[in-house]
């Protein structure tokens, strides 16, 4: 019975507003200026519930954590910056270290901080992930600019020197740029690193973080991050459509 009288004033409403739209041309102007006010309180409302259902309907969908997987994957995951809005969508001028949301931060030591990062809807057919990351860079006079990744606690869970940590991005950028990433482990007072550089010849490029010749003791593994540090970034935008990272075994020789 409830939905049959929504339908009802729904189309009562929808009668008045087409009813209100026909005679507008000739209604009194006091008539006209309380329908106009009235309208455009609606409007507000409607304007509201149109752009989230539009953000939250369109594909991917908000929260997705689907992507490719090698086989033998045991642990896989997408940051929430990718998966989810974030509570301020954006940082313009950054400080030396500010933060996007939980799990990332961004790092530099350019004085004048002209820099605007900014979380994005992904619109593309080929787009796995609900956002984008995008990182736009004018006159820079420092030596870095890092994005910080602060994987969670499971990722270290059962972590052994057998497995391999792939990381699979989808990038955008004007113009060339080098893109290191940097994975870092903190086993007990040390911390290894693996450094690789990503082709950005390929719009989406893969790279494998060999554990197998680190001096890693797999009892204490305490913190796992991973640093995406932008060669000579000055001039320059650089879209960042998806970032997920796996874990999986090395193939047996």
């Amino acid at each position: 019975m409830g939905r049959i009288l929504e339908r009802y004033f729904h189309r009562r409403v929808l009668d008045r507003w087409r009813k209100a739209a026909q005679m507008a041309a000739d209604a009194p102007q006091a008539e006209l200026r309380r329908q106009r006010d009235s309208a455009r309180a609606l409007q507000t409302q409607l304007r509201q519930v149109i752009d989230t259902a539009d953000m939250r309907l369109r594909d991917p969908q908000i929260g997705s954590n689907q992507f490719p997987k090698p086989i033998g994957t045991d642990w896989s995951w997408r940051p929430d910056l990718w998966r989810w809005p974030l509570a301020t969508p954006g940082l313009a001028s950054p400080s030396r270290k500010a933060s996007l949301g939980d799990q990332v931060q961004v790092f530099h030591d350019c004085p004048q901080a002209e820099i605007a990062l900014r979380q994005n809807r992904n619109r593309l057919s080929s787009d796995l992930a609900p956002f984008n990351m995008a990182v736009e860079v004018f006159g820079f006079e420092g030596s870095f600019l890092s994005l910080s990744i602060q994987l969670p606690s499971d990722a270290s869970q059962g972590l052994s020197l057998q497995h391999l940590i792939r990381l699979d991005t989808h990038i955008d950028a004007e113009q060339e740029i080098d893109l290191f990433a940097r994975l870092n482990i903190l086993s007990g007072p040390n911390t290894e690193q693996v450094l690789r550089k990503l082709d950005l010849t390929n719009s989406s490029p893969s790279v494998d973080f060999d554990l197998a010749h680190l001096p890693l003791n797999e009892k204490r593994i305490e913190k796992i991050w991973l640093d995406l540090i932008l060669g000579n970034p000055g001039m320059n935008s650089v879209t960042l459509r998806d970032l997920t990272l796996c874990r999986h075994h090395r193939a047996d020789l």
